[in-house]
């Protein structure tokens, strides 16, 4: 293993037992309204790795229920995007196929690795043993399907590799959009270049993580909901203030913005890295300002920037598909892999059909409507 890694897993290990310490033993709802979890942990050689545990509850946030994923959030989209002539066919069909995987019980799930994020980022995996990760988390919980989101073709095919071989079927989720060499990709696309430039134009005051105070974090909170739970999907998770204070105090998230005259941020992002790859799980704005105030665009160019700034790759998740296109990202599909061999046939069989459904179907709509 070389320097580089055993720094990077080092780090990741001290990032899992932060993560652990907030959570383990507290209701989750607690921190995100609308998630009701357990989170406990599994051990490895690249650290405790963070495990949620749903029990089939309806209406929770899509990062631990499949079910909110594949029924409830993907009749939002296709609402969203779908040809009009599609539309009232999928939302006949969609809340249909969701009573199906509720009955085959999907939603008893158990998702590894999961920091309770979009996306979930993953130490190297020669440090974890996936063989012997699945055959404890089957011994714990013997009645729920094992997960592993957040996983694409650029940055894990090793991880995706190594849970098919080990008897795992792939679901896709989602398009994300990555970046691997943001200096470059600002010499070469005009829309990155602006917005960089855009940082040091507007009349807003920049606000770096380090003069992040006390009563930001309800404004912190209110405006990630603004975005995207009140503008995107009520199954996207919703953090509260408290959430965002006790990650943020522990190193798991680093934010920057920007304030208006009165002292009151109007923007942020909150960003998170393993390795060189950083991702951002929370992105917010004041929706009720004009689209000229560039808000948005101020938000993710202070992405762009620190990765440009730390020699960082960026994973910038799904959504906004064109803004991300035309500043250089790349599209990659996304999947989980999903172990179930020890359940009963009929879970067995749901898992199949959303396997084929997704990958055979859902993969080419994905990048045929550029989503």
């Amino acid at each position: 293993m070389s320097v580089h890694a055993g720094t990077d897993a080092g780090t990741f290990a001290r990032r899992a037992r932060s993560f652990a310490a907030i959570h383990a033993g507290r209701a989750t709802e607690t921190l995100v309204s609308n998630l009701h979890a357990r989170v406990e942990t599994i051990t490895t050689g690249a650290g405790d790795l963070p495990v949620s545990v749903h029990d089939s509850r309806s209406g929770d946030a899509w990062v631990c229920s499949p079910r909110s994923t594949y029924a409830d959030y993907a009749a939002e989209e296709c609402a969203r995007h779908a040809p009009g002539w599609a539309t009232p066919l999928a939302l006949h069909a969609i809340p249909s196929i969701g009573r199906v995987l509720a009955w085959a019980g999907i939603d008893h799930a158990v998702t590894i690795n999961n920091w309770l994020v979009s996306t979930n980022l993953y130490p190297p995996l020669a440090l974890v043993d996936t063989t012997a990760v699945i055959a404890e988390a089957v011994e714990r919980w013997p009645r729920h399907a094992l997960w592993f989101r957040s996983l694409n073709e650029h940055d894990s095919v090793d991880w995706l590799t190594a849970l098919r071989a080990g008897g795992c079927k792939l679901v896709a989720s989602r398009q994300v959009y990555l970046y691997d060499d943001l200096a470059s990709l600002a010499t070469r696309h005009k829309n990155l270049e602006r917005d960089l430039a855009f940082l040091g134009k507007t009349q807003l005051r920049h606000c770096p993580d380090a003069d992040i105070v006390e009563a930001d974090y309800l404004r912190i909170a209110e405006l990630y909901a603004s975005l995207y739970v009140g503008k995107y999907s009520r199954f996207n998770p919703q953090y509260g203030p408290e959430l965002f204070r006790l990650w943020h105090r522990a190193g798991l998230l680093e934010f920057e913005g920007f304030r208006d005259a009165r002292g009151q941020l109007v923007c942020v992002v909150g960003l998170t890295h393993q390795g060189r790859t950083c991702t951002t799980p929370v992105v917010g704005y004041d929706t009720a300002q004009p689209r000229e105030a560039g808000l948005y665009r101020l938000a993710i160019a202070c992405a762009f920037r620190a990765c440009i700034a730390r020699g960082w790759r960026l994973n910038l998740s799904a959504g906004a598909a064109g803004f991300k296109r035309l500043r250089g990202g790349v599209p990659s599909v996304e999947y989980s892999a999903v172990y179930a061999r020890h359940l009963p046939r009929r879970t067995r069989a749901a898992f199949g059909v959303l396997s084929g459904a997704t990958c055979r179907l859902g993969v080419p709509l994905l990048r045929k409507f550029r989503l």
